[in-house]
């Protein structure tokens, strides 16, 4: 980050009378100063005032480890009659802009840190009320029917919609739609309204928001139940 320091002049005195340490017989002035210093964001100028000494017509600064005696004390002198002055800190334009947009930062930062658990809460009730299963609800999915339990062997997969009919604890029944297909086809294409009268009973094996899993009781029939009918 750039930084620009200037010297403003508050007054000048002429110190004529005063042997110039470094050029004898050359006239000097006091330069009684005040310090400002920018930065992209801020100006700061300083209360101290502070001497120098510099040679005229030259302009040149004497050092101050070349002052005499009679120097510093008329430096001293000089700096009392001063007035107090007004030191300045302030933003600049591009300042306000990156002060404004960090506290807006900040604000949305705190707003979403207070929101979030909120949010979390709120999240975590709908995946859970989405994992459900409630009577009447309707599912595209798939069912598999195992002709020996746990054996993928000659099983029979069938693509539809399937509806929960009934449930009994923790037991759902569940009744494939009349309308099933051996591969997998667009669910609107397939028939969302009719179904088996009678459900198949099974229990839960997964249920999440969006995939459920279940198997019947006698281990030969599982469902994968999937989108949800609105």
């Amino acid at each position: 980050m750039w930084i620009r320091i200037k010297d403003i002049s508050v007054k000048q005195v002429s110190a004529a009378h005063l042997k110039n340490p470094r050029n004898p017989g050359g006239p000097m002035v006091l330069d009684l100063l005040q310090r400002e210093s920018r930065t992209a964001f801020t100006v700061h100028k300083t209360k101290k005032v502070f001497p120098r000494y510099v040679e005229t017509p030259a302009g040149i600064r004497i050092p101050k480890r070349k002052w005499s005696g009679e120097m510093k004390e008329f430096a001293q002198q000089e700096l009392a009659k001063i007035p107090p002055q007004k030191g300045v800190r302030k933003l600049t334009v591009f300042g306000w802009i990156f002060f404004l947009s960090a506290f807006g930062l900040l604000g949305y930062l705190v707003y979403e840190g207070i929101q979030e658990p909120a949010q979390q809460r709120a999240y975590q009730q709908e995946m859970a009320e989405k994992a459900k299963l409630n009577e009447g609800d309707i599912y595209f999915g798939n069912f598999t029917r195992y002709k020996q339990k746990g054996s993928p062997m000659g099983a029979d997969v069938k693509f539809g919609w399937f509806k929960v009919v009934k449930i009994e604890g923790d037991t759902y029944f569940i009744a494939p739609g009349t309308d099933m297909s051996k591969s997998s086809q667009p669910k609107a294409q397939m028939n969302s309204t009719d179904f088996e009268v009678e459900g198949v009973a099974a229990k839960a094996k997964e249920l999440e928001a969006y995939s459920k899993r279940l198997i019947s009781e006698d281990g030969l029939t599982e469902f994968y139940l999937g989108e949800r009918k609105e």
